[in-house]
């Protein structure tokens, strides 16, 4: 038995509130993933 597919289409204003959201989470992870890495790699050395 197979699955029925349902495809959603996204349109252009929500593709670009997506990666607006992103990158609201995501610059500001990836900058607390860096400092963090930094700060750990003193540890080390």
């Amino acid at each position: 038995m197979t699955e029925p597919t349902h495809h959603e289409t996204v349109s252009g204003a929500n593709k670009v509130k997506l990666v607006l959201a992103w990158t609201f989470v995501g610059v500001p992870l990836l900058w607390g993933v860096y400092n963090t890495l930094e700060k750990a790699s003193l540890l080390f050395k």
